[in-house]
């Protein structure tokens, strides 16, 4: 998902059986995919799989989106620390389709430590019982509340789990207000709630809309027992989302073009890449929503000035390389810290006789525009209290990467703003985290866009109504090659 736990649109029918691609279709322009982000790959691999002829245009000279590495030295760096859920089936049906499934393990069971400064910890890990009784037993011996605060919490999850997701009245609702008004207190909110709503969804429950607040909780952590396992790359994100996604591509038979700026999207359709018109056969405009609002023109999607509602959230990352060891924990959460969520990088980075560990901040408007130095001179102290190996280890490095526009802010009221995948233009269609998936900005949420625009495209394609405005934002999903699934919706609910 987006930000540390940042992971229902629709996906194509069945596909060909154990991956082999359909002959492309002939004859015909090329579906073009605009954007090179998980959006955009899931939907260049579905059209692929599906025979598809589809060339990628991304501005940048890699792929990947938000979620990319780059080199410090010979430091592989991701931008920020990505992880998903056993719940993220389209993410991890991509991950399938990419041939990296290994490369992304999951957790046998949810469990989480969670440290503080004056050296208690907590442990949050589910049991081998159905949900949500899994999480139950956890929260009542929760060591970081008292045992009235754990019992408002038991009775406040069973509460949640009993709201709609998607009922838009909850979409005007903060989450921090119902969380008053069902009994949590401060504490319960510092220490068990904002643990999990500032990590997925990129803000604080008073500043978090009640509606996506709701999906995670009712999904992830009090739905099936395992949905909430979190998986964690175990290979830099550049080899999952640039090489692996470019070679899937072409292997399908499609093209990925880098660097390749679209400055236009015209009526046939077509699109404007560094100034020479391409024709397409439909168009998938995969970009943040920012730039999608200046990409289309207003008789295409009359509503786009109402996107710069949806605004931004950032997400601030610190990286931070010792001589040594300071840690055996793989990640572990912070309550009372500035340190949100912390990460064991060394085997992923190629750090050797040392140990990096990468911090996440998210709803991180506080420290984004914060120096370097005075970063180092918080994090450090704070790392040090939570760790205490960490205060006889020397820093060989420490550097910041910072993510203004992470995603978009979804505060009460950013529900309604959200568009559906179709336009008012035939053969031109949106994709995005920020498009109406049924999920929060999340890599989830972008690679099931991909595959409801993927779907979208054939059924125009083939002659369908697949390009009228009232296309539904949710589908039940059915098999897609192989007898799986990219993403079940089922197996969510």
């Amino acid at each position: 998902m987006t930000g540390p736990m940042n992971g229902p649109a629709s996906g194509p029918a069945s596909g060909p059986m154990n991956g082999a691609a359909s002959a492309p279709t002939g004859g015909r322009a090329p579906v073009v995919v605009v954007g090179g982000g998980l959006a955009g790959v899931a939907a260049a691999v579905a059209l692929g799989e599906a025979g598809h002829r589809v060339t990628l245009y991304e501005a940048r000279p890699r792929l990947g989106g938000a979620a990319h590495s780059f080199h410090r030295g010979d430091l592989v760096v991701d931008n920020g620390q990505h992880v998903f859920l056993r719940c993220c089936t389209a993410y991890r049906g991509l991950l399938d389709r990419l041939g990296a499934p290994g490369d992304a393990p999951l957790q046998d069971r949810f469990d989480i430590s969670v440290l503080t400064p004056d050296g208690r910890r907590g442990r949050l890990r589910r049991l081998p019982l159905p949900g949500p009784l899994h999480l139950l037993p956890a929260l009542a011996a929760y060591p970081l509340l008292s045992p009235a605060d754990r019992l408002r919490a038991v009775r406040g999850s069973l509460a949640l789990r009993r709201l709609d997701p998607a009922d838009p009245e909850l979409d005007r609702v903060d989450l921090a207000a119902w969380l008053s008004a069902h009994g949590q207190g401060e504490a319960a909110k510092d220490a068990l709630w904002d643990l999990f709503a500032v990590a997925a969804l990129n803000v604080r429950a008073q500043d978090a809309a009640l509606g996506p607040a709701a999906m995670v909780f009712r999904t992830a952590l009090l739905g099936r027992a395992g949905a909430a396992d979190i998986g964690v790359p175990a290979v830099p994100l550049g080899r999952l989302h640039h090489t692996a996604a470019r070679a899937a591509v072409v292997r399908l038979g499609g093209d990925v073009r880098l660097s390749a700026k679209v400055t236009a999207v015209e009526p046939g359709p077509a699109v404007v890449v560094d100034g020479s018109r391409v024709e397409a056969s439909a168009v998938i405009l995969a970009v943040p929503h920012e730039q999608a609002a200046r990409l289309l023109p207003a008789s295409a999607a009359p509503e786009r000035e109402a996107w710069s509602g949806l605004s931004a959230s950032p997400i601030v990352n610190v990286h931070v390389v010792y001589d040594g060891r300071v840690t055996e924990l793989p990640f572990a959460a912070a309550v009372g810290s500035p340190v949100q969520w912390v990460f064991d990088k060394t085997r992923v980075a190629g750090v050797r006789g040392g140990q990096y560990l990468a911090v996440s901040v998210s709803a991180a408007g506080d420290w984004i525009d914060v120096p370097t130095a005075r970063a180092r001179e918080t994090f450090l102290p704070a790392l040090e209290r939570l760790l205490p190996g960490a205060r006889d280890a020397r820093v060989v490095d420490f550097f910041v990467t910072r993510e203004r526009r992470a995603t978009f802010l979804q505060g009460p009221g950013s529900g309604a703003l959200r568009p559906l995948a179709a336009t008012r233009w035939p053969g031109l269609f949106l994709a995005g985290s920020w498009t109406a998936t049924g999920w929060p900005d999340t890599m989830e949420g972008a690679v099931r866009s991909g595959l409801t625009a993927a779907r979208l495209v054939r059924r125009h394609l083939s002659g369908g109504r697949g390009h009228t405005s009232g296309e539904p934002a949710r589908r039940p999903l059915r098999a897609y090659g192989a007898g799986r699934a990219w993403a079940a919706e089922e197996a969510v609910r």
